[in-house]
């Protein structure tokens, strides 16, 4: 069922990065929605319809979360911060003990919805040849900050929803999210700053890298964004959500987009080792252990969004890869801080 009361305020945590800025533009553009808070670290100069803007810092202490949730009708966390790897101690501070910060707020300034973005990465290793539903086991992969955090948080909701049965709790379970404009962002936290574009040329490419187990899903940001919106306004949605967008992404896909036929086989230990030297180095900013957790997650079911959200992706996996390629060959970006754009080479 889908809420009919029109005017609704949406306060947007993390709302200038990669599924904030969609988030942000899909809720201005809703006649369901009156207005739209947007906190970010550093207010941007982008301001669509309806949206205003507060400055907000998660990791760095108490904001008065509390008055700026004031008679919001539904607060979206997005907020996360990927870096730095090598310091999983600020990690924590901003993305578990922030996040904790905005659930005790919620509940004091007795906002009615929180939807929260969980993560693929939230889940248990599982398999890479069959689907699974929303209740397969969140504990993630250990070893990596970002699931081990995105796994804490699902322990911290379950807490929160049995001590706050009034407020209808939202966790949304995406797979790897890729738009356009979010591809130099991308290439800093991941690949470093420093990575230039055109090495993402097809041409320059002699082999594509197989690497056992390396299978996953993808989703274009705006079609999540779609899927938040949808959970803000559905009354009898809650609990979690599986996001993902078909086909499955592996080396014969990757080959396939980018026009180079011949794969090679690489063993996983020999793939990680690389990855792990240029990570101790400084030279990687995408961790091993993320690397680790990649081989491990299983392949998600969303059957659930669909029946119950009416959610439908309008990008497959194969299209979201070519946006998102093109994108980072030409430093595409965004009007904010997070999103700049920046073309290395």
């Amino acid at each position: 069922m889908v809420s009919s009361a029109a005017g609704s305020r949406v306060v947007v945590t993390g709302a200038t990065g990669n599924v904030g800025t969609s988030v942000v533009r899909l809720l201005s553009e809703d006649p369901e929605v009156g207005s739209v808070l947007g906190l970010a670290r550093r207010i941007p100069e982008w301001s669509p319809a309806k949206t205003e803007w507060a400055a907000a810092d998660l990791g760095a202490g108490p904001d008065d979360l509390v008055g700026l949730f004031s008679g919001a009708d539904a607060v979206i966390h997005l907020a996360w911060a990927f870096q730095p790897t090598h310091d999983p101690a600020t990690t924590w501070r901003t993305n578990v003990l922030g996040s904790l910060r905005v659930f005790e707020a919620v509940a004091a300034a007795g906002v009615p919805v929180l939807v929260h973005a969980s993560s693929v990465g939230a889940y248990s290793p599982g398999p890479k040849n069959r689907a699974i539903d929303e209740s397969w086991p969140t504990h993630g992969w250990p070893d990596a900050a970002y699931c081990r955090e995105k796994a804490y948080l699902e322990r911290a909701l379950d807490i929160f929803e049995r001590d706050h049965p009034g407020i209808r709790v939202v966790r949304m379970r995406p797979a790897f999210l890729f738009k356009r404009s979010s591809a130099s962002e991308q290439r800093r936290i991941f690949g470093g700053k420093y990575l230039p574009g055109p090495l993402a040329r097809p041409e320059l490419l002699p082999f594509l890298p197989d690497v056992p187990g390396l299978r996953m899903q993808a989703l274009h940001t705006a079609d999540a964004a779609n899927a938040y919106r949808l959970a803000v306004r559905t009354e009898d949605a809650r609990g979690p959500y599986n996001l993902a967008a078909e086909p499955p992404v592996d080396a014969e896909l990757l080959g396939e987009l980018v026009g180079t036929p011949r794969r090679v086989r690489v063993p996983r230990p020999a793939a990680r080792a690389a990855i792990a030297a240029a990570w101790r180095l400084r030279l990687l900013p995408a961790s091993p252990h993320l690397f680790d957790a990649v081989l491990r997650l299983p392949l998600m079911d969303c059957t659930r969004a669909r029946a119950e959200l009416g959610w439908r992706p309008e990008h497959t996996a194969t299209e979201v890869l070519e946006e998102f390629l093109k994108g980072f060959q030409e430093g595409a970006g965004a009007a904010t801080e997070p999103l700049r754009g920046r073309k290395v080479g």
